[in-house]
């Protein structure tokens, strides 16, 4: 294995849940749903505006605008990195390979994002709002391998979804599904293969 491919929300990005009111969890307890909502998959796709997202979220919710706003905004400032999926990025760079990004992400998440350390031991990033097409579509994961040169059978992509996994393992790339709610265990797993 040459390339390792990391997905970001629920992998290297997570909202730490001891800082989280429930009131927040639950409000986007729709993102944890196994068919990510369509309002929020054109979001990532980069084809509907955070304030078409956040008049969605009124419909939804019943809540005034101003409220929404603030939530959405607040689920992007409370982002940071999961400690145990950062170290093993700093380990895997070290012993040589190449780190790539695949996610689904929205630009105001992911700008956020790329201001973290970590982000920038990253060789090339495939990002969904950026490309207009998201997981598990194959041609997110046809750009990521003609962009970097990745041979499939070299690589190794890590997502917490298991229809992401499938859809890379149809394009001949190895599939790691990472336990988003394990992640200590999940890298301990990775490191064993990997490292």
């Amino acid at each position: 294995m040459k390339n390792i491919v990391f997905d970001l929300g629920g992998v290297l990005f997570a909202r730490d849940k001891h800082k989280c009111e429930p009131e927040l969890l639950e409000f986007f307890s729709f993102l944890r749903a196994p068919q990510m909502p369509r309002f929020w998959e054109e979001y990532d796709r980069g084809t509907s505006t955070l304030d078409e997202v956040t008049h969605t979220l009124v419909d939804m919710t019943g809540q005034p605008y101003g409220k929404c706003a603030e939530v959405l905004q607040h689920a992007i400032d409370l982002q940071e990195p999961i400690r145990a999926t950062e170290l093993l990025i700093a380990d895997l760079k070290r012993a040589g390979y190449k780190l790539y990004v695949l996610s689904n992400m929205s630009r105001e998440f992911i700008d956020f994002l790329r201001r973290y350390p970590v982000y920038g031991l990253f060789d090339g990033e495939v990002v969904s709002c950026e490309e207009h097409t998201v997981k598990p579509e194959p041609r997110i994961y046809e750009i990521l391998l003609e962009r970097y040169g990745l041979a499939p059978s070299e690589t190794l992509f890590i997502d917490d979804r298991e229809a992401n996994i499938e859809a890379a393992e149809r394009k001949g790339i190895h599939g790691f599904l990472f336990a988003h709610n394990d992640p200590e265990g999940a890298c301990a797993e990775l490191r064993r293969r990997l490292l």
